[in-house]
């Protein structure tokens, strides 16, 4: 299961997705999961399902490995649909257990909002799979530096959520190594009921945690080491710059707004 979440994992390539201006697709992102809560109705959705099918096939990123991620997030999603399907008052189909009423609206609703999250998920994770570290800690900080004259620490920002985004398949990965070893030692992760699992990853705390601030250790240390100062005084290799690519990628991203806007 930890292997299964892809978030924050980042595959090189070269597509015309790889080589936008990450500060298109950070903007694209959050504009793709605003518009998703316009979506009112299933045709729409047909819309989305074409719009992440392109992006699929320009970045040559297989919808294998999209939909893996997915796995660790199945039980959210389940929970998701059953809550709207039995809580969602409505028109009555039938009843369970003669308590539980499942109505015509909660279905459709259900519906709704499990197309939603994986939609969601979906389009999150295209732009972590498609944007390198670098490049996405250099758009995250020119988007914020306008907001400097207010106080706002724009590069501290970008640089923090960039290392927690590049940490997470190193947490994992260790996360992965020490279920082995306390497995091999006798451990149980895998059998009792759901509480049981709950206690049973409990002695996993510990030392992920004792990993995690010493890795945050040898990172500060690293950055010192190097005389790493960030600000405005700070040079890059690769300087950000719009390109024709990105223009029309703009135009598609507006037109795919306008097409769900006019859909519902």
């Amino acid at each position: 299961m930890i292997k299964d979440i892809t978030i924050g994992q980042y595959i090189p390539a070269e597509t015309p997705v790889h080589h936008l201006d990450p500060r298109v697709k950070i903007i694209g992102t959050f504009t793709f999961i605003t518009i998703l809560f316009l979506v009112g109705n299933f045709p729409s959705y047909l819309y989305v399902a074409a719009f992440i099918a392109i992006i699929l096939g320009l970045s040559r990123i297989s919808v294998k490995y999209l939909l893996r991620g997915l796995k660790p997030l199945i039980v959210i999603i389940t929970l998701t649909v059953l809550l709207n399907v039995f809580m969602t008052p409505g028109e009555p189909l039938f009843k369970i257990f003669n308590w539980l009423v499942v109505s015509k609206e909660g279905i459709y609703q259900a519906g709704f909002m499990g197309l939603r999250l994986i939609f969601l998920i979906a389009g999150a994770s295209l732009l972590t799979l498609t944007t390198s570290p670098i490049a996405l800690t250099d758009g995250i900080e020119k988007l914020l530096n306008p907001f400097k004259r207010i106080g706002v620490p724009a590069h501290e920002l970008a640089m923090m959520m960039t290392i927690a985004l590049r940490f997470i398949p190193t947490l994992l990965e260790e996360t992965d190594k020490i279920m082995k070893a306390q497995m091999a030692r006798g451990a149980d992760f895998e059998t009792g009921n759901l509480m049981a699992r709950a206690k049973a990853m409990v002695p996993l705390l510990v030392p992920l945690f004792i990993s995690a601030f010493r890795r945050a250790d040898e990172l500060a240390l690293a950055m010192e080491a190097r005389c790493y100062r960030g600000g405005d005084y700070r040079t890059r290799m690769k300087q950000l710059k719009l390109e024709g690519r990105d223009y029309i990628a703009f135009g598609v991203l507006l037109l795919f707004c306008g097409l769900i806007i006019v859909s519902r």
